[in-house]
């Protein structure tokens, strides 16, 4: 993909340092972890991704680029100390992933670590930045375990989760009148987390379930899924998965002619990228629920345009995120003068959250970061002006009907 060249199959980490001039007034960075200790003179930011599996696309690379983009808006600098960004790929493996993040916190001295792709991998790190004392934030996984019964006082779950895109696309749509569902599942945390969160809205709504598959993760065939999908009669048929599985499922489902049949294809955990490389005349009509759109006002445009610039490619909602947590992130150590984690977390907290990504935006006590959702569909391709002109909004979700009620998250820290 245009922009990522530099950022090599192999590497594990990269840094880049910028040098600016300190300010007039003296600044100490000290960890919550390590009393008396003070910190190395870096606040370091350790993008852990999938640089090469089915989530690149909408994290990846664009996860690098868009924490870059946010250090360059700082100037490179916060508090006068330097900031270096380094990545990892943990391979959609809980266990590396794990292991990246302690060596980063034990060895690298990385102060936060962001984005996190797949859901089992994401409780893992989080799990290891509590330990260590440090900030995690997460883009690109669904589990609500982590605002729930693993939530952690330096954890933040940013962009979505699977209650904001399951449970709100599947409410809408029965609203719309599509009373019965059926799901095809990814086999693991993420997709389980999915079904759990959109089989509430369901029923309240008067709904029904008609039946599940599920489907290892990676799949390439979604024939047998599908021919059961179109025997139960659902009305709509539910994409409980995300990157390379999504868009093999949405392709085949066109070859197999399910929404010319009657039946809606719905996607909890779509992206502009999955969209854009499946193209308008297979995907048009799929719904499902996103925090941005590129297109959506001069705001968004304003970051997307130059993000396109170096990536060669519109920002997903989740490389959006990690821009917006990034710089969120680096306001409140500006703020506090400190990257201790849990000063940090305060001022976050303090901090409504406005800006091109976020509308009307609060980070809650269970760390998510609760804001406006949009129920979107894709286009017809006569509807569409440009590449990458993909979507409509059908409507606005406000947060606190997007995400999961604070009573209801299980969270010790609530």
């Amino acid at each position: 993909m245009a922009g990522t060249g530099e950022l090599s199959r192999r590497s594990l980490v990269a840094a880049g340092a910028f040098g600016m001039a300190a300010p007039a007034f003296p600044i100490r960075l000290a960890r919550a972890q390590a009393p008396g200790r003070v910190s190395d003179g870096i606040v370091k930011i350790g993008v852990l991704t999938d640089m090469n599996g089915p989530y690149r696309d909408f994290g990846g690379p664009g996860s690098v680029i868009a924490t870059r983009m946010a250090v360059e808006e700082f100037g490179g600098t916060v508090v006068g100390k330097p900031i270096v960004v380094i990545f990892g790929d943990h391979q959609n493996k809980p266990d590396v992933g794990s292991a990246i993040a302690r060596e980063w916190f034990a060895v690298n001295q990385v102060d936060m670590v962001i984005d996190m792709p797949n859901s089992a991998v994401a409780l893992a790190v989080q799990q290891a930045a509590r330990d260590a004392g440090r900030v995690c934030i997460n883009s690109g996984a669904s589990t609500t375990d982590l605002t729930g019964k693993s939530c952690s006082p330096t954890g933040v779950h940013w962009t979505s989760d699977a209650y904001a895109g399951a449970h709100s696309t599947t409410r809408a749509m029965v609203e719309r009148g599509f009373k019965t569902w059926f799901f095809i599942t990814v086999d693991y945390t993420g997709g389980y987390t999915l079904e759990d969160a959109a089989l509430p809205a369901i029923t309240a709504g008067g709904g029904k379930l008609l039946g599940r598959v599920r489907h290892p993760l990676n799949a390439a065939d979604f024939s047998s899924y599908l021919l059961s999908a179109q025997a139960s009669g659902a009305q709509a048929v539910a994409l409980c998965n995300g990157g390379n599985d999504t868009v093999n499922g949405i392709k085949q489902a066109a070859e197999f002619g399910l929404m010319k049949q009657g039946q809606k294809l719905v996607g909890m955990f779509v992206n502009i990228t999955d969209i854009y490389s499946i193209g308008l005349s297979t995907a048009q009509g799929i719904v499902f629920t996103t925090g941005f759109y590129w297109d959506y006002d001069d705001r968004t445009r304003a970051f997307s345009q130059e993000f396109f610039r170096r990536h060669g490619a519109m920002p997903t909602q989740y490389q959006a995120g990690v821009n917006s947590a990034v710089r969120h992130y680096l306001k409140a150590i500006t703020v506090t003068g400190t990257d201790e984690a849990m000063s940090v977390m305060a001022q976050m907290r303090a901090t409504p959250v406005e800006d091109f990504f976020s509308r009307n935006g609060h980070l809650r006590a269970d760390g998510s970061m609760v804001h406006d959702m949009f129920l979107s569909e894709a286009k017809a391709p006569t509807q569409s002006e440009s590449p990458w002109d993909l979507q409509t909004t059908l409507g606005v979700i406000p947060g606190d009907q997007a995400f999961r009620p604070l009573a209801e998250t299980g969270c010790s820290l609530t």
